[in-house]
């Protein structure tokens, strides 16, 4: 049954920021900034007592005071920055939000095969077979959906022991394993990535569940890493951690692999609860452009649980406007 609260979107009212990007790199933030504190030790992101990555690792390093890229401004205004933000994330694992699952070390291995939809990355992807019971939630709900084939139908799997994740896209269950369009596993104990060039299950080559925003990091604040967010139009091209490009030859869009962080101006006054754990994360660890999509999509999981945050998080003002793009290493253009 499809629940009838499904995105939650930020409405945007007229105030919130300074608007002014942030001063000198290293100076004191703007009068009504509130610098956010070094994370305690021991709150590197974690689950079913595997470590999401090493803590040097680009989704969990604190980029507070990473400098502003010399054309944040620009880059900025092709990422439709009067747009709201919005949380795409679910109460059930039916149709919104992306779920994810722990299995044991000895969870059977199924095969994997690919081709759904027509859509073939084998060349790119991590062969099975894979740690993923037949029963697994598969993003946009169950198999009784009319094209079982639409949608972006996420897998994400995490095996204990090993501490490695298995991500798949555009999943169908074929009874004795899965078919998909690509897939990717990692290892949470090492900070590698996708060859250059190579897509995983998410456009950009990177992981997806290190990006999720998890209702349990939110109650506890310990939401200590970057989020995954789309906007429609993605250069062709990627800038490290991610390894794969953009469609569209425009040297003025942003690449995939981009980091903004919501402004130091940015007013907190006023927010309290899971509505402060979240933004001061989208100040201290800021997010990752991964997909393409709708404009400031950031992907959060399915989860009943977040019922109890509808509240605060439904009082957050914020658009793209609000953030700034930060400087990155080299980009690679396709």
């Amino acid at each position: 049954m499809r629940h009838a609260l499904a995105v939650l979107s930020l409405a945007l009212a007229g105030c919130g920021s300074t608007g002014d990007p942030v001063g000198p790199v290293g100076g004191d933030p703007p009068p009504g900034g509130h610098p956010p504190a070094p994370p305690a030790p021991g709150t590197l992101p974690s689950l079913g007592g595997c470590q999401i990555f090493p803590a040097d690792n680009a989704w969990n390093r604190d980029v507070s005071r990473d400098p502003v890229h010399p054309n944040s401004a620009a880059l900025l205004a092709q990422m439709v920055p009067e747009s709201s933000i919005h949380l795409d994330l679910g109460t059930t694992e039916q149709f919104y939000g992306i779920p994810y699952s722990v299995v044991p070390t000895d969870q059977p291995l199924v095969p994997i095969t690919f081709g759904t939809g027509g859509a073939d990355y084998s060349d790119e992807s991590d062969p099975g077979p894979m740690p993923i019971p037949l029963e697994v939630h598969i993003e946009g709900g169950s198999d009784e959906e009319p094209d079982p084939g639409s949608g972006d139908r996420h897998v994400l799997v995490i095996r204990q022991g090993d501490c490695r994740l298995f991500e798949l896209y555009n999943t169908v269950r074929t009874g004795s394993g899965f078919q998909v369009s690509s897939s990717a596993v990692w290892d949470l104990t090492t900070n590698h990535t996708r060859p250059a060039g190579w897509t995983s299950a998410d456009a950009a080559g990177l992981p997806i569940l290190p990006g999720l925003l998890k209702y349990e990091e939110v109650a506890a604040d310990r939401l200590h890493h970057a989020l995954r967010f789309t906007i429609p139009r993605v250069r062709r091209a990627y800038t490290a951690p991610a390894s794969h490009c953009g469609q569209h030859d425009d040297d003025a869009l942003p690449p995939y692999g981009t980091r903004v962080r919501l402004k130091a101006g940015f007013i907190l006054d006023g927010y309290s609860g899971d509505a402060l754990v979240l933004l001061t994360a989208m100040k201290r660890y800021g997010l990752m452009l991964a997909d393409q999509g709708s404009a400031w999509y950031v992907t959060g999981t399915a989860n009943r649980a977040w019922e109890n945050a509808l509240d605060q998080l439904r009082e957050m003002r914020v658009r793209g406007s609000d953030f700034e793009v930060l400087a990155s290493g080299p980009v690679t253009v396709c």
